[in-house]
């Protein structure tokens, strides 16, 4: 069940950074600096105030089209993103966000070459994987590491400005090598900080400064009874048969089986349920598993003794 909700997963994801990088080039969504108006699903959004420049409308119908056009639409937005998170935590974060598939991306790439998802790891991961598999660095794989890194720098960079300016205005002189001077500084730089960020604080963005996680997380933790990873502790005798399975699938690094508080970051990818469910193979299911509603309390608010006796599983 939990592999094909991880390649559910990575179809989501993969399906979500397409449509990241090509809702400009349709007018889905994006603002265009020239214009001074958004497109929606390919039709020019605005307040409707030039109606009322041109003194065909009221003030107070001007201030009916903002409420309409603007603050409600914003508002019924937030309010379902807030919601989502509130009951099901960052779902956004490691199902959809197009950073979040590059993070784990590049993570899985490092480990290859360099035997941990971070340049940051005091210690490399265990060779041995999950399955049983045996997984050896190779420093060759230093070179795809590095042109992925390049390559989705600079999409990226390229895929913001488009959300800015006329992506076929960007593309067409992207071809042609006629970008402006203007254009050509924004990509630049782009590509070199997204690089940067790539390279050395793709988790640590993740979890410290992006304000759309944060406010997902601070929701989550506002609802003790939202869905949470959850550790069966009445058989973590078996954890003394693992190699900490589940603390190295965790691409955000943090360690699933501590309580909500201590993963307050937590992505909802699941692979930490994925990793523990292969080691245990299929006579026993996961340790770890999704629960909500009555069944998170105990994780939102376990007994005072549960982080002691669980930090001595490990």
């Amino acid at each position: 069940m939990t592999n094909k909700l991880q390649h559910y997963r990575r179809w989501t994801q993969s399906g979500f950074f397409i449509l990241f990088v090509l809702a400009p080039v349709f007018d889905l969504f994006r603002f265009d600096l020239n214009q001074g108006h958004f497109y929606l699903l390919g039709q020019p959004w605005t307040l409707g105030l030039q109606p009322l420049q041109q003194g065909l409308i009221s003030p107070t119908d001007a201030v009916i089209n903002i409420l309409l056009r603007g603050f409600l639409p914003l508002a019924l937005l937030v309010a379902a993103f807030i919601y989502t998170a509130w009951r099901w935590g960052r779902l956004y974060c490691g199902w959809l966000c197009p950073h979040y598939s590059v993070v784990e991306t590049i993570n899985r790439l490092m480990i290859r070459a360099l035997g941990k998802p971070s340049l940051w790891e005091k210690k490399p991961l265990p060779q041995i994987q999950a399955d049983g598999s045996r997984l050896i660095p190779r420093p060759l794989y230093w070179l795809p590491t590095a042109l992925a890194i390049g390559f989705f720098s600079f999409l990226w960079a390229v895929a913001l400005l488009t959300y800015l300016l006329p992506p076929a205005e960007i593309y067409f002189n992207l071809w042609h090598g006629e970008l402006t001077r203007n254009q050509l500084i924004f990509i630049a730089t782009g590509t070199f900080l997204l690089g940067i960020e790539f390279t050395l604080a793709r988790h640590f963005f993740c979890r410290f400064g992006c304000a759309v996680g944060f406010f997902q997380s601070l929701a989550w933790m506002a609802n003790r009874k939202a869905m949470v990873v959850h550790f069966d502790e009445s058989r973590a005798q078996l954890c003394k048969q693992c190699n900490n399975a589940c603390d190295n699938a965790c691409p955000m690094r943090l360690k699933p089986r501590l309580i909500k508080r201590r993963i307050f970051t937590c992505t909802q990818c699941g692979e930490c349920i994925h990793n523990c469910g292969i080691k245990q193979g299929s006579q026993q299911a996961s340790l770890l598993q999704w629960v909500q509603d009555e069944q998170a309390l105990q994780q939102s608010a376990p007994p005072v003794n549960f982080s002691t006796r669980h930090n001595n599983n490990h």
